[in-house]
């Protein structure tokens, strides 16, 4: 199953879900930007190669909404709503991401 995790500048909140799930059973992780800038950004190609979208904010979901149409089913969209506070790898960070997505990934790899 391919999981995208998505923020704005592809530098911090998003590359840090990637690294935590990255070794995830049954998981292929990535993550990219909606900023054209951002290192990886959110093309239409990994939209809709994607299982589930992970967007950090609420912005970042309906902005995937309105500009890719070939997309996962909007219940496959979900918003973690976690604000662009923590630097890269913080620890507070990696736990609220464990809290908020490891639930959901473990009800998807056991179907």
């Amino acid at each position: 199953m391919r999981i995208l995790f998505v923020c704005t500048a592809n530098k911090l909140r998003s590359p840090t879900a990637e690294d935590v799930f990255r070794d995830y059973p049954g998981i292929e992780a990535i993550s990219a930007g909606t900023d054209a800038d951002a290192p990886r950004p959110l093309t239409k190609e990994l939209v809709a190669s994607a299982d589930m979208i992970f967007a950090m904010e609420n912005h970042h979901r309906e902005w995937i909404r309105r500009k890719h149409k070939q997309r996962p089913p909007d219940n496959r969209i979900i918003t973690l709503h976690i604000p662009d506070e923590y630097e890269r790898g913080d620890p507070e960070l990696i736990a609220l991401l464990k809290d908020k997505i490891e639930p959901r990934l473990r009800s998807l790899v056991d179907k």
